[in-house]
C-alpha cells in the first residue's frame, strides 16, 4: 500500500470490488437478450443490494435520476450496511453508473461495464442529467487542453506533450451526428479515429491507464459520466477539462437549483472530483480493451476488475474466480 493511501481508501476499495462485480454478474447474464432496459434493471437491483452488506453511510449524488423516476439508487437516496448500536459509518458520496453501455450489453458488443465512484461527503460534483463537453488525456497532458481552442491546436499540444506527431494520435469520439464537424476537424489534421457506438466512460478510463494506444477522448457525452470518467483521472493524474451543455431556459434553471452558479464554467478533473480520497471500480460486463467481461461455467463465473485510488495513483487489476458450486463425485455437481 502506498504510504498516501489510507486505510479507509483501501479497505472501501475492496467493498467496491464486490459491489461492481454484483453488477456486472446480473447484467452480463441479460447480455445479447435485446432489452436494454432490463439489463440496466438487472444491474441497478443487484449493485443496490450489494451495497446494503457496505459499511459506509452512504449518500448517491449521481445515479439513475431523481427519486421520481428511479426506484433504486437515485439522487440522494442513502446506502449501506445498517450499523450497530452506538457505532457510526463513515460518511461517503457514490456516484454509480450500474451499466454502462446498455445497447452494448443488450447486443453483445464489447465495452459494457459496471463502475462506480467515491470520496469523502462533498467530493464529486453533483452534476445535472445534461449534456457536457469534454476532453480528456493523459497525464503527459496537464495543463495543454483548451476546451475553446480549435481541435487543431488541442492536438498539436498533445502530440508535443507525448513527443509524437499528429497523425501518430488515435482519437476516442462517440459516433453521432453532432459530432460529424469534430470528426472532420481531427481527420484534416491527420490524426487517427476510433469510433465508439457507446461508452465514453470506459474510453476515458483507457486513455489514463497506459498501453492502450488511446491519447484522447473528445466530444459530447453524458454529464454524470463526466463526473465518474473525472474521478479515475484523479486516480491517475490524468487531465480533463469539460464544460456542461446547457441548451433550454428550463436545463438553467435546474442547474441553478443544483447550486451550480456558472453553468459557462469550465472544469478540470480536480474540479469534478474534488475530493481526498477518491475510489473508482469497475467490472467489464463484456470484453473490451481495458476489461474482460463476466464468463460463466459450471460451479461458477469469473470476473475482471479494476480498481483505483487517489492516494495509491495505481490501477490494481482483480481477476477473479467465484465458486459458488461443490463439484460431486467424479465431477458430478452437487446442487
Amino acid at each position: 500500500m502506498s504510504s498516501t493511501e489510507t486505510n479507509i481508501e483501501r479497505d472501501l476499495a475492496l467493498h467496491l470490488v464486490r459491489v461492481v462485480e454484483e453488477a456486472a454478474v446480473a447484467s452480463a447474464r441479460t447480455m445479447g437478450q435485446g432489452d436494454r432496459k432490463h439489463s440496466d434493471h438487472a444491474a441497478v437491483q443487484a449493485m443496490r443490494q450489494a451495497f446494503e452488506t457496505v459499511p459506509i453511510a452512504g449518500n448517491i449524488v449521481i445515479g439513475e435520476g431523481e427519486r421520481d423516476e428511479a426506484p433504486m439508487l437515485y439522487i440522494g437516496e442513502r446506502v449501506g450496511a445498517p450499523a450497530p448500536d452506538g457505532a457510526e459509518f463513515p460518511g461517503v458520496d457514490i456516484a454509480v453508473d450500474p451499466l454502462e453501455g446498455t445497447n452494448l450489453c443488450a447486443t453483445g458488443a464489447p465495452n459494457a461495464i459496471a463502475v462506480l465512484a467515491a470520496s469523502e461527503p462533498g467530493g464529486l460534483l453533483h452534476a445535472p442529467d445534461c449534456y457536457m463537453e469534454k476532453i480528456v488525456a493523459g497525464p503527459a497532458c496537464r495543463g495543454a487542453l483548451d476546451i475553446d481552442a480549435p481541435v487543431s491546436q488541442n492536438l498539436k499540444s498533445i502530440a508535443r506533450r507525448l513527443d509524437r506527431d499528429v497523425k501518430d494520435l488515435t482519437v476516442i469520439v462517440l459516433d453521432r451526428p453532432r459530432h460529424e464537424g469534430l470528426i472532420e476537424s481531427i481527420r484534416r489534421e491527420g490524426a487517427r479515429i476510433r469510433l465508439i457506438g457507446d461508452g465514453d466512460l470506459s474510453a476515458a478510463i483507457a486513455v489514463a491507464v497506459r498501453g492502450n494506444g488511446v491519447h484522447a477522448v473528445m466530444g459530447i457525452g453524458g454529464a454524470p459520466e463526466g463526473v465518474l470518467a473525472a474521478a479515475a483521472m484523479r486516480c491517475l493524474h490524468g487531465e480533463m477539462v469539460a464544460r456542461l451543455v446547457i441548451d433550454s431556459p428550463e436545463l438553467e434553471e435546474r442547474v441553478a437549483r443544483m447550486g451550480i452558479k456558472n453553468p459557462r464554467r469550465i472544469y478540470t478533473a480536480g474540479d469534478l472530483a474534488m475530493g481526498s480520497h477518491i475510489v473508482f471500480a469497475a467490472c467489464g460486463v463484456t470484453d473490451g480493451a481495458l476489461l474482460r467481461g463476466v464468463r460463466f461455467f459450471g460451479e461458477g463465473y469469473r470476473t475482471h476488475t479494476l480498481v483505483m485510488t487517489s492516494g495509491s495513483n495505481s490501477v490494481r487489476f482483480v481477476d477473479t474466480v467465484h465458486m459458488h458450486r461443490k463439484p460431486g463425485p467424479r465431477g458430478v455437481r452437487l446442487y
